[in-house]
């Protein structure tokens, strides 16, 4: 039988921190199924989801906290299987940009928690406006709007915020 495993990954970055991971997991017969990686302000930061037989988890999970010793923390996780969250529903993507402030992200998570919204998937950042405008605040999230909420309403409710926060945002359909 086999056992999925999800972890976060989190160091100081350097070359070779993923081939550390990569290793251990082939090491003890597992599997690499995906992964989000990515370099944020000098940290190597990581999730994976890996397959390997369930009488070999607490061994890799043992090498993967090793993993410690070179300067890499690793929490991992069993896969719960996705239970709990919505599985029904729209594929929605949702960009925003505007000027950078404390407080976007929380005023449109808000708006989506609100309407039982899933985010999937979100990258965001700060990047230097055209013409030296000064410092924008730029985001995209992939959602799963739940069968019962209309995109429309969460839309329209995001929409609502948008002048105060001083954003452009749209929400739309996941094109295929």
């Amino acid at each position: 039988m086999l056992a999925t495993l999800v972890m976060t990954v989190i160091g100081a970055d350097r070359p070779g921190l993923v081939q550390l991971v990569a290793a251990r997991v082939a090491d003890h017969g597992g599997n690499w199924l995906e992964s989000r990686m990515c370099h944020l302000g000098g940290q190597f930061a990581g999730l994976l989801r890996v397959e390997v037989a369930a009488e070999r988890v607490d061994e890799l999970v043992g090498a993967l906290h090793r993993l410690e010793r070179e300067g890499l923390r690793v929490l991992v996780h069993a896969d719960g299987g996705g239970a709990g969250g919505p599985t029904a529903g729209a594929v929605a993507v949702l960009e925003l940009v505007g000027q950078d402030r404390p407080g976007i992200l929380r005023s449109v998570s808000g708006v989506l928690a609100l309407h039982g919204v899933n985010v999937e998937e979100l990258s965001s950042e700060r990047l230097s406006a055209p013409m030296g405008g000064g410092t924008l605040f730029q985001m995209r999230a992939t959602v799963l709007v739940p069968a019962a909420e209309s995109l429309a309403a969460v839309r329209a409710d995001l929409e609502k915020i948008a002048a105060d926060l001083m954003v452009d945002l749209t929400l739309a359909p996941a094109k295929d």
